[in-house]
């Protein structure tokens, strides 16, 4: 490199997700222990218009790698929606001499430093969001935090239902995507899911007549795991009971999974993610996002990774059927 990288920043964007907070802390210590300078932004790019910043010490990030949320915190900006809002934060970048920065956050974060780079500005990106519906990247950081919050819910209405004969239908995360629903329903031992990508092989009336079914051979209660995107969760309770007689109630996780001290499998990934995020600005890499793919982490083309579509493996499903049994 002909050009000594002198000042990074770095903030958190769309919503958050547990881990947030260990990436951080990589990014402002690897930079750090190579004589750069860290510029925290706060609330996103909302913070970066706004010019909400913070010079970043090594003390500043002690003692965050096992906090839920983020502590630059992050939020909406309707302004980084617009040519004038784009140009504004690219201006402010130019202004701070940063000479990269380090966004950590979800698809929408991504669409985001996909605009600022037409403007000059060097984005390297980390994925984060709970859902794992990132293209280019087999994992994102908080994705395991949430599972394991909602299999732990999962595993407490299991012994309810069970006490009771109930039936429980319980809705997590995932607007647009059934990761998680996938994931919870397997490891809560559930026995029907319905998500977003196997609306067109789902409807609410097979779920009541697998449940029929589970009846006449002799299983006393059932969980049944809903994504979000999916809707309609207290009706299909109301539906099942209606139907069958059998005692219903619907469960909302909502945002209780966004929170909670992130698991050892997200701090580790967060942390290499973080690091070599800053290791790739010393190397002069130019809007490129790190990704883990096939048990490696490595560095991706921004613009390519939005080629790259990722899909369910409805395989899943039908083994989720299979162990219902």
């Amino acid at each position: 490199m002909d050009k000594k990288i002198k000042k990074i920043g770095v903030l958190t964007s769309g919503g958050d997700a547990p881990g947030m907070n260990a990436a951080i802390r990589a990014v402002v210590r690897t930079a750090l222990s190579s004589q750069m300078e860290v510029i925290g932004i706060r609330k996103g790019y909302n913070g970066l218009i706004n010019g909400e910043i913070k010079e970043m010490s090594s003390r500043d990030v002690s003692n965050i790698i096992n906090l839920g949320g983020t502590v630059l915190h992050t939020a909406r900006s309707p302004e980084m929606l617009t040519i004038e809002g784009q140009k504004k934060a690219a201006a402010i970048y130019d202004i701070l001499g940063l000479d990269a920065l380090i966004v950590i956050g979800g698809d929408g974060s991504y669409r985001g430093m996909r605009e600022l780079a037409k403007f000059g500005v060097n984005c390297i990106g980390i994925p984060a969001t709970i859902d794992l519906d990132m293209n280019g990247t087999e994992y994102t950081i908080g994705f395991d935090t949430a599972v394991n919050t909602g299999m732990d819910a999962l595993n407490k209405l299991r012994d309810t239902s069970s006490s009771h004969e109930r039936c429980s239908v319980v809705e997590v995360m995932g607007r647009n995507a059934g990761y998680i629903a996938i994931w919870c329903a397997m490891t809560g031992g559930a026995e029907d899911v319905m998500f977003p990508e196997a609306k067109d092989i789902q409807d609410s009336k097979k779920v009541i007549q697998q449940i029929i079914t589970n009846r006449s051979t002799g299983k006393r209660h059932n969980l049944i795991v809903v994504a979000e995107g999916i809707g309609g969760t207290q009706k299909l309770a109301d539906d099942i009971q209606s139907i069958t007689g059998i005692q219903t109630r619907a469960t909302i996780l909502g945002h209780l999974q966004r929170g909670g001290t992130p698991t050892a499998t997200d701090r580790m990934h967060a942390s290499m993610m973080g690091y070599y995020a800053v290791k790739a600005v010393l190397e002069g890499r130019q809007n490129q996002v790190v990704c883990f793919n096939r048990g490696r982490y490595e560095m991706l083309d921004l613009e390519a990774s939005f080629s790259m579509q990722k899909t369910l493996d409805l395989e899943y499903y039908d083994i989720i059927k299979t162990l219902s049994i």
